[in-house]
């Protein structure tokens, strides 16, 4: 029996999140095999872990053209375009429905544990490019299975590898000793075992982001039901008139609205902030925690902490492709300059594709809210462009690859995950305008917003 060529074999997509099955859609679109490698036991298993928090984007954002023609034919009922989803509505109206229209094309339990060249470490150069990739898979019966592929789009976000709480990016000292008490996800406190970790506590929330300003504001409703209740916000920088974005100038209104929130916390005294506070330790204090900022400031002793700094790109599983990354966002090379928190803030990214995605390795691309690397900021849409213009090149449309198919709005590379538990909160603000400063964190992948804020 003859080995099938490399154009035979199907493309790997890692992740079966929005980007991820926008892919396979895309592919499927294009007549080229999907096979989408998911590690969690359903579809959009990262987004489900953060399903009470609202989207500040609408259905008209979320939802990938291709993967609407996929659905189409199910008989799948398109939610209003106009409403706003939490991330379990997210995941369980369109992602799973998209799985299932996807079929056997999507596996679940199937950890990827590693990628290479058939026959080729990194370190051969000799007819590289001619082999296809060899994924080793990790199911979830411990069984283990190598997978070849022409070509490997890796979608699978960066959810799972937070950063911690220290401010040099490494864990401070005590972080780990102090895990019992420390939370790095925005806290679910219709949750009654949750509610009860933060009610009538002191809680540090760590971080200046959308998701930051999330649990501040949910910490603040928290604090006018339940007497004690005190969020202690800290912050690397100080507080500027951009640190809580646009407010009612921000073109996604309903992220506006997130940030006047959080100031009103800080405002009505529900949270105090201590501002250019960078951690160095964590001590724990009979039963309760000491932060120790690196210019030596120890703060009053808090309860729990929630640490909302940012998430970063598990690379691990990659070591031995060839990939051109910026040496510090970990995002590709090309867009790194793009999306650069030290240098640019909102509105200064464009859609882009797969020559800003390309590697050295070829046929092999980082795609959605990974593609980002460590910069704070993700619009779905701009994964759902991105995964459009690979599947035409791999299907060797290179002119549909190239052009662009997507307007953003002003807010550009601005995104974020908001609470709103009334969707009609979202209507408050007005178009126009866009947040000043960087944010630190990301959560989930909304669009045109998602992932962490201005």
């Amino acid at each position: 029996m003859n080995a099938p060529t490399t154009t035979e074999l199907p493309v790997v997509v890692i992740g079966a999140g929005p980007i991820g099955l926008a892919a396979a859609a895309h592919l499927v679109e294009r007549g080229i095999e999907p096979l989408v490698l998911e590690a969690g036991p359903v579809a959009g298993s990262a987004v489900r872990e953060w399903s009470h928090v609202r989207l500040f984007s609408t259905w008209a954002e979320l939802v990938d053209p291709a993967a609407e023609k996929l659905l189409a034919p199910t008989g799948w009922g398109k939610p209003d375009a106009a409403t706003y989803p939490t991330g379990g509505d997210w995941a369980e109206r369109y992602l799973q429905p998209l799985a299932d229209a996807l079929g056997g094309a999507v596996r679940y339990g199937a950890t990827v544990t590693g990628v290479s060249r058939l026959g080729r470490d990194r370190v051969v150069d000799a007819d590289r490019a001619e082999q296809p990739f060899t994924i080793h898979v990790l199911a979830a019966d411990g069984h283990e299975e190598r997978i070849l592929a022409r070509a490997v789009i890796d979608a699978s976000g960066t959810w799972s590898t937070p950063s911690p709480l220290g401010g040099n990016g490494l864990p401070a000292l005590g972080e780990k000793a102090a895990g019992d008490r420390i939370s790095y996800r925005v806290p679910d406190l219709k949750d009654p075992a949750v509610r009860a970790r933060y009610a009538g506590k002191r809680t540090a929330v760590v971080g200046s982001g959308a998701s930051a300003f999330t649990a501040l504001a949910y910490l603040a409703d928290l604090a006018e039901e339940e007497p004690g209740t005190r969020a202690l916000w800290i912050l690397r920088r100080g507080i500027t008139g951009s640190t809580f974005g646009g407010g009612e100038a921000d073109q996604l209104p309903a992220r506006g609205t997130l940030g006047l929130r959080a100031k009103a916390a800080v405002e009505q005294g529900r949270a105090s902030a201590v501002t250019g506070f960078r951690t160095e330790a964590i001590e724990r204090i009979g039963d309760r925690l000491v932060l120790v900022g690196d210019d030596g400031r120890r703060l009053d002793p808090v309860d729990e902490v929630i640490v909302l700094t940012g998430l970063r790109p598990d690379l691990s599983y990659l070591s031995e492709l060839r990939l051109g990354l910026d040496e510090r966002l970990q995002a590709p090379v090309a867009l790194a300059p793009l999306i650069d928190p030290n240098v640019h803030s909102c509105g200064t990214v464009y859609p882009h594709g797969v020559n800003e995605l390309a590697h050295p390795e070829r046929d092999v691309y980082l795609v959605g809210m990974k593609s980002y690397g460590r910069a704070p900021t993700f619009l779905a849409m701009t994964g759902y462009e991105q995964v459009r213009s690979i599947t035409a090149a791999l299907a060797g449309d290179r002119e549909a690859a190239e052009r662009v198919e997507l307007t953003l709005p002003e807010t550009g590379v601005c995104g974020g995950a908001g609470l709103f538990g009334e969707p009609e909160a979202a209507e408050a603000g007005a178009g126009g305008g866009c947040c000043g400063a960087p944010a630190t964190l990301q959560i989930g992948m909304g669009a045109p917003a998602s992932s962490g804020g201005c």
